[in-house]
């Protein structure tokens, strides 16, 4: 991608993680809806993991994949604001954080480092998520793509989650599970963390996208973010 690797904070105070497929997996929502929508239209289920690959890009993608459609056809959006009222009647219902990430939040906490999320989900589903989940302690930001100009890779969701926890970019870390996620860290000037465990396509190769570490399962994260402290 062509950004400057960073060096792990000397001071960290925040940690700043992607929603979903980091933070949180919500594959197991998205799939039977996306089953759904293809039942509708007379279609078979399709492999699952198929599906869990494709959550990163949003709403839009799942459709295109599970009813083999293009975004041009003149009934994409009608099918898909029927996934987006699917998931609205099951959003946090069947959601879960990733294994060691209460673990994590919580030592954080106890070395008083702040925490956020960064997501390209709208407000509208992810406020429901996380009242639901209820973790603790509390994001101390949370950033959607409504609330700024431009979402990712751009930087500037990034830049708000540091003015909203009162850190400079070069004190925080972000996690990611998309190459956009990566890019928009690198951008804004801070370490940057692949979450390979999450939900990546099939062709993808996270080693490529140029991330200053990687973890390649949830209870990783926690060695990798505060062995270096």
């Amino acid at each position: 991608m062509g950004q400057a690797s960073a060096a792990f904070p000397v001071s960290l105070r925040a940690v700043i993680f992607d929603l979903d497929g980091t933070l949180i997996d919500t594959a197991e929502e998205f799939i039977p809806i996306v089953q759904r929508l293809r039942a509708e239209h007379g279609r078979e289920p399709m492999d699952p993991q198929r599906i869990r690959n494709g959550v990163a890009n949003g709403a839009a993608s799942l459709v295109s994949l599970g009813l083999d459609l293009s975004e041009d056809a003149p009934e994409f959006e009608s099918k898909r604001l029927r996934l987006l009222d699917l998931y609205s009647k099951i959003v946090g219902t069947l959601a879960t954080p990733y294994p060691g990430i209460e673990t994590l939040l919580n030592r954080l906490q106890e070395r008083d480092i702040s925490w956020g999320i960064c997501t390209n989900k709208a407000r509208v589903y992810t406020e429901p998520l996380l009242a639901r989940l209820q973790l603790h302690p509390p994001p101390g930001s949370v950033v959607c793509p409504d609330d700024v100009g431009e979402g990712k890779p751009h930087p500037e969701s990034l830049y708000r989650n540091c003015i909203d926890l009162n850190c400079a970019p070069h004190e925080a870390i972000y996690v990611g599970d998309h190459r956009r996620d990566i890019e928009a860290g690198q951008r804004a000037g801070m370490y940057t963390i692949a979450a390979t465990y999450g939900y990546i396509e099939a062709g993808d190769d996270p080693s490529r996208w140029g991330a200053d570490a990687q973890a390649n399962s949830s209870t990783d994260l926690l060695q990798l973010i505060l062995s270096p402290l």
